[in-house]
Protein backbone atom coordinates (compact mmCIF):
# COMPACT_ATOMS: atom_id res chain seq x y z
CA UNK A 1 0.00 0.00 0.00
CA UNK A 2 1.44 3.35 -1.08
CA UNK A 3 1.45 6.49 1.00
CA UNK A 4 -1.46 7.98 -0.93
CA UNK A 5 -3.59 4.94 -0.10
CA UNK A 6 -2.42 5.02 3.53
CA UNK A 7 -3.38 8.69 3.76
CA UNK A 8 -6.77 7.95 2.20
CA UNK A 9 -7.31 5.20 4.80
CA UNK A 10 -6.40 7.62 7.63
CA UNK A 11 -8.83 10.16 6.18
CA UNK A 12 -11.64 7.58 6.18
CA UNK A 13 -10.84 6.60 9.78
CA UNK A 14 -10.90 10.25 10.87
CA UNK A 15 -14.29 10.82 9.22
CA UNK A 16 -15.60 7.62 10.84
CA UNK A 17 -14.35 8.83 14.23
CA UNK A 18 -16.14 12.16 13.74
CA UNK A 19 -19.31 10.17 12.93
CA UNK A 20 -18.83 8.11 16.10
CA UNK A 21 -18.31 11.27 18.17
CA UNK A 22 -21.42 12.86 16.70
CA UNK A 23 -23.43 9.79 17.73
CA UNK A 24 -22.53 10.65 21.34
CA UNK A 25 -24.58 13.83 20.84
CA UNK A 26 -27.53 11.93 19.35
CA UNK A 27 -26.65 12.67 15.73
CA UNK A 28 -26.95 9.80 13.22
CA UNK A 29 -23.60 8.49 11.96
CA UNK A 30 -24.47 9.43 8.36
CA UNK A 31 -24.86 13.07 9.42
CA UNK A 32 -21.57 12.89 11.35
CA UNK A 33 -19.84 11.32 8.36
CA UNK A 34 -21.16 14.13 6.16
CA UNK A 35 -19.93 16.76 8.65
CA UNK A 36 -16.46 15.19 8.60
CA UNK A 37 -16.43 14.96 4.82
CA UNK A 38 -17.34 18.61 4.29
CA UNK A 39 -14.98 19.67 7.10
CA UNK A 40 -11.99 17.96 5.52
CA UNK A 41 -12.93 19.15 2.05
CA UNK A 42 -12.08 22.67 3.37
CA UNK A 43 -14.41 24.21 0.78
CA UNK A 44 -18.17 24.27 0.27
CA UNK A 45 -19.60 21.20 -1.47
CA UNK A 46 -22.71 20.56 -3.59
CA UNK A 47 -25.14 17.73 -2.86
CA UNK A 48 -23.80 15.93 -5.93
CA UNK A 49 -20.22 16.16 -4.62
CA UNK A 50 -21.32 14.91 -1.19
CA UNK A 51 -23.29 12.05 -2.72
CA UNK A 52 -20.32 11.00 -4.84
CA UNK A 53 -17.89 11.25 -1.93
CA UNK A 54 -20.01 9.28 0.54
CA UNK A 55 -21.85 6.94 -1.81
CA UNK A 56 -25.23 7.78 -0.29
CA UNK A 57 -28.45 8.58 -2.09
CA UNK A 58 -29.19 12.20 -2.92
CA UNK A 59 -32.36 11.94 -0.80
CA UNK A 60 -30.43 10.82 2.28
CA UNK A 61 -27.81 13.46 1.58
CA UNK A 62 -30.51 16.18 1.49
CA UNK A 63 -31.87 14.92 4.81
CA UNK A 64 -28.39 14.91 6.36
CA UNK A 65 -27.67 18.45 5.12
CA UNK A 66 -31.01 19.61 6.51
CA UNK A 67 -30.17 18.04 9.87
CA UNK A 68 -26.77 19.75 9.90
CA UNK A 69 -28.45 23.06 9.05
CA UNK A 70 -31.09 22.62 11.77
CA UNK A 71 -28.28 22.11 14.27
CA UNK A 72 -26.53 25.26 12.99
CA UNK A 73 -23.62 23.16 11.75
CA UNK A 74 -23.95 23.73 7.99
CA UNK A 75 -24.34 26.92 6.03
CA UNK A 76 -25.61 27.33 2.48
CA UNK A 77 -23.35 29.31 0.17
CA UNK A 78 -24.23 30.97 -3.10
CA UNK A 79 -21.53 31.29 -5.70
CA UNK A 80 -21.89 33.47 -8.73
CA UNK A 81 -22.21 31.35 -11.85
CA UNK A 82 -22.85 28.14 -9.89
CA UNK A 83 -26.42 26.89 -10.22
CA UNK A 84 -26.30 24.39 -7.37
CA UNK A 85 -26.31 25.20 -3.67
CA UNK A 86 -23.06 24.58 -1.86
CA UNK A 87 -22.71 23.88 1.84
CA UNK A 88 -19.90 24.37 4.29
CA UNK A 89 -19.58 23.38 7.93
CA UNK A 90 -18.16 25.13 10.97
CA UNK A 91 -14.38 24.71 11.09
CA UNK A 92 -14.07 25.45 14.83
CA UNK A 93 -14.49 22.31 16.99
CA UNK A 94 -15.57 24.36 19.99
CA UNK A 95 -18.26 26.18 18.05
CA UNK A 96 -19.45 22.89 16.54
CA UNK A 97 -19.93 21.50 20.03
CA UNK A 98 -21.67 24.66 21.22
CA UNK A 99 -24.00 24.71 18.21
CA UNK A 100 -24.90 21.06 18.64
CA UNK A 101 -25.27 21.34 22.41
CA UNK A 102 -27.35 24.50 22.14
CA UNK A 103 -29.70 23.37 19.39
CA UNK A 104 -30.39 20.02 21.08
CA UNK A 105 -31.01 21.54 24.49
CA UNK A 106 -33.11 24.41 23.13
CA UNK A 107 -35.37 21.84 21.43
CA UNK A 108 -35.65 19.97 24.73
CA UNK A 109 -36.37 23.16 26.64
CA UNK A 110 -39.08 24.23 24.20
CA UNK A 111 -40.68 20.78 24.18
CA UNK A 112 -40.77 20.64 27.99
CA UNK A 113 -42.07 24.19 28.39
CA UNK A 114 -44.93 23.34 26.01
CA UNK A 115 -45.60 20.16 27.98
CA UNK A 116 -45.57 22.18 31.23
CA UNK A 117 -48.17 24.64 29.90
CA UNK A 118 -50.48 21.80 28.85
CA UNK A 119 -50.36 19.85 32.09
CA UNK A 120 -50.53 23.02 34.20
CA UNK A 121 -53.81 23.85 32.49
CA UNK A 122 -55.14 20.33 33.07
CA UNK A 123 -53.99 20.22 36.69
CA UNK A 124 -55.53 23.63 37.44
CA UNK A 125 -58.83 22.42 35.99
CA UNK A 126 -58.74 19.44 38.35
CA UNK A 127 -57.74 21.56 41.35
CA UNK A 128 -60.37 24.25 40.70
CA UNK A 129 -63.22 21.83 39.98
CA UNK A 130 -65.53 21.83 43.06
CA UNK A 131 -66.41 18.18 42.32
CA UNK A 132 -62.77 17.02 42.72
CA UNK A 133 -62.34 14.91 45.84
CA UNK A 134 -59.76 15.93 48.44
CA UNK A 135 -57.27 13.13 47.66
CA UNK A 136 -57.31 13.80 43.90
CA UNK A 137 -56.94 17.57 44.48
CA UNK A 138 -53.97 16.95 46.79
CA UNK A 139 -52.27 14.69 44.23
CA UNK A 140 -52.92 17.25 41.45
CA UNK A 141 -51.38 19.98 43.63
CA UNK A 142 -48.30 17.77 44.18
CA UNK A 143 -47.99 17.21 40.43
CA UNK A 144 -48.34 20.95 39.82
CA UNK A 145 -45.61 21.74 42.35
CA UNK A 146 -43.32 19.11 40.81
CA UNK A 147 -44.03 20.46 37.32
CA UNK A 148 -43.14 23.97 38.49
CA UNK A 149 -39.85 22.58 39.86
CA UNK A 150 -39.12 21.15 36.41
CA UNK A 151 -39.87 24.55 34.89
CA UNK A 152 -37.25 26.07 37.18
CA UNK A 153 -34.78 23.47 35.91
CA UNK A 154 -35.49 24.40 32.30
CA UNK A 155 -35.03 28.10 33.10
CA UNK A 156 -31.64 27.19 34.58
CA UNK A 157 -30.84 25.08 31.51
CA UNK A 158 -31.67 28.07 29.28
CA UNK A 159 -29.10 30.12 31.20
CA UNK A 160 -26.57 27.29 30.80
CA UNK A 161 -27.13 27.24 27.03
CA UNK A 162 -26.63 31.01 26.95
CA UNK A 163 -23.43 30.53 28.97
CA UNK A 164 -22.13 28.42 26.08
CA UNK A 165 -23.58 30.51 23.24
CA UNK A 166 -22.07 33.76 24.54
CA UNK A 167 -18.72 31.95 25.01
CA UNK A 168 -18.74 32.92 28.68
CA UNK A 169 -17.81 29.26 29.26
CA UNK A 170 -14.30 29.98 27.95
CA UNK A 171 -13.66 32.44 30.78
CA UNK A 172 -14.18 29.60 33.24
CA UNK A 173 -12.95 26.66 31.17
CA UNK A 174 -10.40 28.17 28.79
CA UNK A 175 -9.45 26.59 25.48
CA UNK A 176 -5.87 25.25 25.50
CA UNK A 177 -4.62 28.15 23.33
CA UNK A 178 -6.30 30.65 25.69
CA UNK A 179 -4.40 29.21 28.68
CA UNK A 180 -1.04 29.86 27.03
CA UNK A 181 -1.70 33.60 26.62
Amino acid sequence: MGNEEKLDEVHKRIVDQIATNMQLYGVPSTVGRLLGTIYYNKAPMTLDEMTEELGMSKTRMSQAVRELSENNLATKHYEKGVRKDKYSVEQDYYQTFISLFSSNWRRGISMNQTFHRKITHQLNEIIEDPDTDKETRKKAEEYLEESNNFLGFYEWLTRLVEFFETHEIFKHVPKPEDKES
